[in-house]
């Protein structure tokens, strides 16, 4: 099926809250990207952020982030007032100020849940949810953890919780009962609010693409319940840590910090843990991008206290034995690899083992020569291609920033003037062979550096970008429209997520 989607995170819907939300906002972009003809929503990772305020470092890679759940949504459940919405300082509605969201969030979320003791129905459920998802305890007790330690590291607690020594587990968790359950609330609120509106996508004829990254932090529930699945030290702290070398983003590479699988381990029991990670993120999305992909062949390996990634080696990922696994547990996998950076022969040939589309980058495309595989007459039907991803420029930002000769390259390939580059970009990605392709919202507005959300080794500063609810015009919404009904791109209503279920891969042995 050709398709054509947007990549929009939920934080960067606009509203009046301080970061956008699973509430009317969301519900008015989904109702836009119909209009447009659009059938696929692509998401970053959907769980709770912690510093730098990433979502690629978050707290849990099963949770959601509360930050996202909707004030008035839960109004409208009874649990907070109109007195309780107001502002005594009104919050920026064109960027994210997280330090001042997470305390009046946290505020008012508190508050909702004082309140839920008024509504034994939603306590039912509550209690429900709980019992249902095997990861909420752990995670539910790290965060009240957390609190109580004033954010510190887990590292950083004392050496028996830290561990997780049996009594005092279940010692903290008596102490912190009521906290602990507050903390299962804002799981339930987000799911709840977070279902409705994945409905009402479906309802739509879009489908959500997910995120999932191949690692996860080091400060978060899943390497604290979990230590025996990583490389760490007698107290938890990391002994070998994630990176990529150095690259088109940095000519030290990337230093990501994360802590590296025990393959062996997690092999010896079945891939349990990675089994209930991706069935968890497939009951909130229906594509999930497997994000760098290339480690699942070999990943690079940098010794913890490095202070950068250059002095690294490559190592070998677990390959098809991990999807083997997924598949044998979770059935047919519809799965997207990003297979962007150094790609290596071996990479490649696991996407092709494992049928998964691969992913290219138009503003990679112009950099070498005619046989640059981001450039659109090199590409073949098994491809989700982008103009830009989160981590890249906006396309104005990006060709503003080219030098002449390369702007150049680009009007001629593209045959644009340039003032228009970015609409140039979009009608040439979807006029190729590609069967997916996708622009970031920033891009289809045509916005400048100002809007980019993301800058790769920078550690602040990141991810607070989120729009203007009069630039989704219904004029934008009936041009790409109908650009996705010239290029084929337009869906019939009614078929989407029927066509969206994949087909049974045959694995290699």
């Amino acid at each position: 099926m050709r398709r054509s989607g947007i990549l929009c995170h939920p934080t960067s819907f606009p509203g009046a809250y301080g970061i956008g939300e699973l509430g009317q906002a969301a519900r008015r972009f989904v109702d836009w990207a119909a209009r447009a003809g659009q059938t696929v929503w692509e998401i970053l990772p959907l769980g709770p952020t912690g510093y730098g305020d990433s979502p690629y470092q978050p707290f849990s890679a099963f949770a959601g982030n509360p930050l996202l759940i909707s004030l008035e949504g839960l109004a409208e459940d009874g649990l907070l007032t109109g007195d309780d919405l107001r502002q005594d300082t009104p919050l920026p509605d064109e960027h994210i100020d997280y330090g001042a969201v997470i305390g009046y969030k946290d505020r008012l979320l508190r508050r909702a849940y004082s309140r839920l003791a008024e509504r034994p129905a939603l306590r039912a459920e509550l209690e429900a949810f709980t019992a249902a998802h095997a990861w909420l305890p752990d995670y539910a007790l790290f965060m009240a953890l957390k609190r109580e330690h004033h954010w510190a590291a887990w590292t950083d607690w004392p050496i028996d919780i830290a561990l997780r020594q049996p009594q005092a587990v279940a010692a903290w968790r008596t102490k912190l009962a009521d906290e602990v359950t507050y903390q299962c609330f804002t799981q339930f609120a987000f799911q709840r609010q977070w279902q409705a509106l994945r409905n009402d996508a479906h309802a739509a004829d879009i489908v959500i693409m997910g995120d999932a990254p191949i690692f996860v932090g080091h400060d978060s529930a899943d390497v604290w319940s979990h230590r025996e699945l990583f490389y760490l030290d007698e107290r938890g702290h990391p002994t070998v840590v994630a990176g990529v070398p150095p690259d088109y983003f940095s000519a030290t590479g990337q230093l990501w910090g994360n802590p590296l699988y025990r393959w062996d381990v997690l092999r010896a029991q079945g891939y349990a843990w990675w089994v209930e990670r991706l069935r968890a993120t497939l009951a909130c999305v229906d594509l999930v991008r497997l994000d760098h992909f290339r480690g699942f062949a070999g990943y690079w390996e940098v010794r913890a206290g490095e202070p950068t990634a250059i002095n690294g080696r490559w190592m070998r990922g677990p390959g098809e034995a991990l999807f083997s696994a997924l598949r044998e547990q979770l059935g047919a996998l519809p799965l997207v690899a990003e297979d962007l950076g150094l790609i290596s022969a071996d990479v490649t040939a696991l996407r092709k083992a494992l049928g998964l589309p691969g992913m290219r980058v138009l503003q990679f495309a112009f950099g070498g020569d005619a046989s640059n595989p981001h450039l659109p007459h090199n590409y073949t039907p098994d491809l989700v291609v982008y103009s830009a991803t989160h981590d890249n420029d906006t396309t104005v930002g990006w060709y503003t920033g080219e030098d002449p000769a390369a702007q150049h390259k680009v009007r001629t390939y593209t045959g644009s003037d340039g003032h228009d580059i970015h609409w140039a970009l979009i009608r040439l990605l979807m006029n190729s062979v590609a069967d997916t392709t996708i622009f970031p919202m920033q891009d289809l507005l045509g916005l400048g550096r100002e809007a980019r959300l993301n800058f790769p080794g920078h550690p602040s500063g990141n991810w607070t970008w989120r729009y203007r609810d009069e630039l989704l015009t219904d004029g934008l919404a009936d041009a790409l429209r109908e650009l996705a009904l010239v290029s084929g791109r337009y869906v019939t209503p009614g078929t989407v997520l029927e066509a969206d279920t994949p087909p049974v891969v045959e694995y290699a042995t």
